[in-house]
Parts: C-alpha cells; structure tokens; sequence
C-alpha cells in the first residue's frame, strides 16, 4: 500500500552533501508548510521527514495547571517556559522507548519518569 502511495506522489531526486545534507524543493517546502524545523523517522527502512509538530497543543494543559497551582504574572511566565522545554525531550525519550520496548529491548518509561514527580 505504501509503495502504491509513493509512486504516485510528487517524486524530486535531491543530492545529499558530503555532510550528509539535503536541501528540500521549494515546492514540498510550501506545500507542507515546513518553518524552521522538520521531524525526521526511520520506518521500514525508508526515511520520512515531515514538517515538526508544534508542542503547543500542550500550551493550554500547561497553563491550566500553572494557574490552579496559583502562580501567576511573571511567575506564571517563568514557570510556563521551563515546562514546555521539557515537552519535547520528554516525548522524544518516550519514543525511544516505545521502539525499544517493540523491539523487547530495554524498560518503559512512565509519565512521572518523564516529567519528574509533581510537575
């Protein structure tokens, strides 16, 4: 089915570098969307690059709890930040997880392993 969708997809050859760099065609580059940022997988040994996912999906649950704990003003601001840096180191260890643990390598993370206890 994959390989049904890539033939008929919008296909460009591109060159890699010599530092292992590729520049992404100024059309699949608007078309998508693409900012400053791209995510990029390994699966069924094909690599996939998509435009990165904006954590900000997490910004109003952050919030949210920042405020029902009572920080507020500056605070609040301060507090905010240093949580949504954690969002994405957290999400990519628990990938690296779940790929470990599909593979019957390694433990699992919990959430409190993630994000530290209480936060």
């Amino acid at each position: 089915m994959l390989q049904q969708q890539v033939s008929n997809a919008p296909k460009k050859r591109i060159s890699v570098s010599q530092k292992r760099q590729i520049t992404i065609p100024v059309e699949f580059f608007n078309n998508l969307g693409i900012q400053s940022e791209v995510d990029c997988y390994m699966q069924d040994n094909q690599i996939i690059i998509r435009p990165a996912q904006d954590s900000g999906e997490f910004d109003e649950q952050i919030l949210a709890d920042l405020i029902s704990q009572g920080y507020s003003g500056e605070e609040l601001l301060a507090k905010f930040k240093e949580h949504r840096r954690k969002i994405r180191p957290a999400v990519e260890r628990l990938l690296d997880d779940a790929d470990k643990a599909a593979r019957g390598e390694g433990e699992f993370s919990t959430l409190s392993d993630l994000f530290g206890e209480g936060d």
